[in-house]
């Protein structure tokens, strides 16, 4: 039996796993980012002061072992940033970095780029991407032409590594009628990130193993949300990597039996950046309201968030997916001037209601009715509660009504943006 645990997102991401990735991490040996790239974006609130992250795991701030593992795609100037940032402002000590040697990088001048001719050559049935070069390094990945982090530590093999990159790049830039990358700008910017990065280059799955067999927790962070799967999430209208629990082993190098207790990130309503479908969206007044009194801007881009109606229907196939042993519900507090408050249950889709493991691809979606069943809401600040006696007498329904609806506990809720404004129901313990 394991210890660890396993924190994912079970909508379209920014659910708000940044605060519970460092919330759960207070026993923890190491905490590991396992997929994703700079495309996330996780804030913690400390004390007043915010924390934003794009690549490091938000355990760091309880001075934990930061690891990048192998199925992490790796801006080296965002990593560099951010570990110069924390450097600067964290009044607390960490227990290190260390980044998968598997790793592959994000190169600026190629990835990013990449990403932008892409979309534009996609129109009108452009996906919304951040524009980090996501998509196009875990091309390059799936495709053998990727360079690994571990590349970075033989400079006498990297130019032969980096003129093969370029072969596939330069290839289609000339058919696109763009401007080719030189290998010599490519090779001079990674033997500078190489030298700052090489002293965190290591084995993760070696690391992690060591950890275990001395019993030490680690927790697994996950980016995006399980709706944004690549297999399972509203395609295409998704992220370029598995972001399910199961990604866990693939992207930290570790069995299966280490995922530990699943532990699954739910908002209180429901977000989405970018294009898709999205079934309960709110374009009104109260979609408006939830924007502006739940902050809902991209961490990593700006970008105002589209808001709705909490969607369980989702969330329970979700769920299902990842296996969730439990479930902690955030922002709750944002709801609370609400009179009342729709849950989406169900949909119909072509007249039929749909099985429980519906496909969830962007074109069902399309077409997808919710059915809403309409709460009472409580009018009454939870903003800060720590003790959940202390809940509204509908805010405990609303959240009973959860449960029942995706049969998963809640074993804790977030009541604001604060590490501490968290009330602990159950412990993460299988």
């Amino acid at each position: 039996m394991t210890n660890n645990i396993t924190i994912i997102g079970l909508q379209w991401g920014d659910e708000g796993k940044g605060k519970l990735t460092d919330f759960y991490s207070k026993d923890a040996a190491a905490v590991v980012r396992f997929q994703g790239g700079n495309n996330a974006g996780h804030t913690v609130i400390i004390d007043g002061q915010a924390y934003k992250f794009n690549l490091l795991p938000t355990g760091i701030l309880q001075g934990k072992l930061a690891v990048i593992g192998s199925g992490v795609v790796l801006n080296m100037s965002r990593i560099i940033e951010e570990i110069n940032d924390l450097r600067k402002s964290l009044s607390v000590s960490f227990d290190g970095i260390l980044i998968s040697e598997n790793a592959s990088l994000i190169i600026p001048g190629i990835h990013p780029e990449m990403d932008a001719i892409q979309e534009k050559a996609n129109g009108n049935a452009s996906v919304g991407t951040t524009g980090r070069g996501n998509g196009p390094a875990y091309m390059d990945k799936a495709g053998r032409f990727t360079i690994k982090a571990g590349d970075l530590l033989s400079l006498e093999t990297l130019p032969i590594k980096v003129e093969k990159l370029l072969f596939l790049h330069n290839a289609i830039r000339r058919g696109l009628n763009e401007k080719e990358i030189k290998a010599e700008d490519i090779l001079n910017y990674l033997k500078k990130c190489g030298e700052i990065l090489s002293p965190y280059i290591g084995n993760v799955s070696q690391r992690l193993y060591d950890i275990k067999k001395a019993g030490g927790q680690i927790v697994f962070e996950g980016a995006q949300g399980s709706m944004l799967d690549i297999d399972h999430g509203s395609f295409p209208m998704v992220t370029s990597s598995n972001t399910i629990a199961a990604q866990v082993s693939i992207g930290a190098g570790v069995p299966p039996s280490e995922l530990g207790f699943v532990l699954g990130i739910v908002k209180a309503y429901t977000t989405r950046v970018g294009e898709g479908s999205f079934p309960t969206e709110l374009t009104d007044t109260t979609g408006e309201y939830l924007r502006t009194a739940g902050a809902e801007f991209g961490v990593t881009t700006g970008r105002p968030r589209r808001c709705g109606w909490l969607d369980t229907a989702i969330i329970a196939r979700s769920a299902y997916l990842s296996g969730v042993n439990g479930i902690t519900v955030t922002k709750l507090d944002v709801l609370d001037e609400l009179s009342e408050i729709q849950v989406c249950t169900k949909y119909k889709i072509n007249d039929q209601s749909p099985p429980f493991l519906f496909d969830a691809k962007d074109e069902v979606l399309q077409k997808a009715i919710p059915i809403y069943t309409t709460l009472k809401g409580w009018k009454t600040s939870t903003k800060g509660l720590k003790d959940i006696s202390k809940l509204p007498l509908n805010a405990r329904r609303y959240l009973d009504f959860i449960e029942k609806q995706i049969n998963v506990p809640i074993i804790s809720i977030s009541t604001g943006p604060e590490r501490l404004e968290t009330i602990e129901i159950a412990k993460p313990i299988l």
